[in-house]
């Protein structure tokens, strides 16, 4: 059930697209960059890695079940491989800060299609 709603919250997000990647992974993208990366084994979320910014890494990281994020640039994106480290809400937050990280690298032109 988890993974619709996150599924489902993630595409709420303006000119968000999802893909199937690295076999069972679902890499949502906004102008064609991701921002979310859902990591399932089946039906089930075995990981869920986003975008942060590096003081948020450091504060991230010290809980258990989330870490540096494996392949993705280093300190700018975790994994939480524990779904119980964060609550719901807290993750929806996180995840829009993601997708928020990385619309501001966009160009601004780009930009002006998303408002």
């Amino acid at each position: 059930m988890r993974l619709d709603r996150l599924r489902n919250f993630a595409l709420a997000l303006k000119q968000t697209s999802v893909v199937k990647q690295w076999g069972e992974c679902l890499v949502f993208k906004v102008a064609g960059k991701m921002f979310l990366i859902l990591a399932l084994d089946g039906e089930v979320i075995d990981g869920v890695v986003f975008k942060c910014t590096p003081e948020e890494f450091d504060e991230l990281t010290e809980i258990d079940g989330i870490a540096q994020a494996p392949y993705c640039a280093k300190r700018m994106w975790v994994r939480v491989s524990d779904l119980d480290a964060l609550p719901e809400k807290a993750l929806q937050k996180r995840i829009t800060c993601s997708y928020d990280l990385v619309v501001a690298k966009l160009s601004k032109k780009i930009q002006a299609t998303l408002v």
